[in-house]
């Protein structure tokens, strides 16, 4: 049991989400600059001086999931808590002391900006103290590239921040998500990985936030950055890496301190006889920005464009165009009204906006901002 002091200076916050939890009464304030919040701290292991510090950030998803029979890996239900991961793999007390906090238990579905926000202040807050080495999310894997580039566009810190999923079940066979959790937390302590933004790990693979996505709905081997490449991979547990230390092309970090709510920002995806009125509907729900999942490098129909291009003569609003295949690029153009996306996916791309807008950036200055990450020759 921690005292009330005790757990005000660990300065964490978590939401009571789908597993809501009782707290006791002597480890729960309610903080004042989010008062519907309550901070609690849900694990502190026993310290270990010779070790160093790590952070578990616990959102839901396959990892904290358990099926019916150790066969199911669909339809499972998530309830795990921080506590039972942390339990699965007792090695890892052997690597690390362990601080963890339930954010929230749900699918990464569901996941959205209340969550993120929360996690963006709270590392920050975390990462500041010297105690501490690093933090570890663990998520679901289906938006888990989502919210990696939005904590990489959002966290100012050297030390390591690693996300970390599982394609199986708690229950399943061989399940994956014990040894990806060893991975992480190792990754987490290690000296080589200061100075590489947000790592995604899962499958002995390392890579980063701004270029890896999910590239199958079902299989262990998904996540990759099948352009960038990766940064390292795992071996006997052990992070090897095959690149000094290196920041994206273009990477922004913007400051939220403070920020409660997002802009909202949608997207929309290109097809044949894509309907024109979409882009003004969006709008017209409350869309500040548009992202478009082109057709090859940023493409739509004639009439998809000149209803795009209407909207933009009346309303300014940032378009950007990026493409609806696994991966390319979306070429800048001096007469064209839309922003380019260069690499980022749609859905990277639609928080590269909604960030900007909400930091107060025009949409003139979005241009910039994302052809930084292409420079031409």
């Amino acid at each position: 049991m921690f005292s009330t002091l005790h757990v005000l200076a660990l300065s964490f916050t978590s939401l009571a989400l789908a597993a809501p939890i009782d707290p006791a009464p002597l480890n729960l304030i309610v903080r004042h600059d989010f008062p519907n919040l309550i901070t609690r701290q849900d694990i502190q292991s026993p310290i270990n001086a010779s070790l160093p510090n790590v952070t578990i950030f616990a959102t839901g998803g396959t990892i904290a999931s358990q099926g019916s029979s150790n066969t199911q890996t669909v339809g499972y239900q998530v309830g795990l808590g921080v506590q039972q991961l942390v339990d699965a793999v007792p090695e890892i007390l052997n690597i690390s002391n362990i601080n963890g906090y339930q954010i929230s238990n749900v699918d990464s579905g569901s996941i959205n900006k209340t969550i993120s926000l929360k996690l963006a202040h709270m590392i920050n807050a975390e990462l500041a103290k010297p105690e501490i080495s690093g933090v570890v999310i663990t998520h679901g894997t289906d938006t888990l590239e989502e919210t990696a580039f939005f904590l990489e566009s959002t966290i100012n810190s050297t030390k390591p921040v690693v996300i970390v999923g599982a394609m199986r079940p708690a229950t399943a066979l061989s399940a994956d998500g014990p040894l990806n959790l060893l991975q992480a937390v190792t990754l987490a302590v290690s000296e080589n990985a200061k100075n590489r933004g947000v790592m995604i790990t899962l499958n002995d693979r390392i890579g980063g936030a701004t270029y890896t996505t999910k590239n199958n709905a079902n299989t262990l081997d998904t996540f990759f950055s099948t352009e960038a490449g990766q940064l390292g991979v795992f071996i006997n547990q052990v992070p090897y890496f095959f690149y000094e230390p290196a920041a994206p092309i273009g990477r922004v970090v913007f400051n939220v301190t403070g920020v409660s709510d997002l802009a909202q920002v949608d997207i929309l995806y290109s097809h044949q006889d894509m309907d024109p009125k979409l882009f003004n509907s969006s709008v017209a729900a409350g869309a500040q920005g548009l992202v478009f999942a082109g057709v090859g490098a940023g493409g739509m129909s004639k009439v998809a464009n000149l209803a795009a291009y209407a909207l933009y003569n009346a309303t300014g609003i940032p378009i950007v165009a990026s493409h609806r295949s696994s991966d390319g690029f979306v070429p800048s153009s001096e007469d064209d009204f839309t922003i380019a996306s260069g690499f980022y996916n749609p859905q990277k791309a639609r928080i590269l906006v909604q960030l900007a807008l909400t930091t107060g950036h025009s949409t003139e200055e979005i241009r910039e901002i994302f052809a930084k990450s292409y420079p031409m020759p």
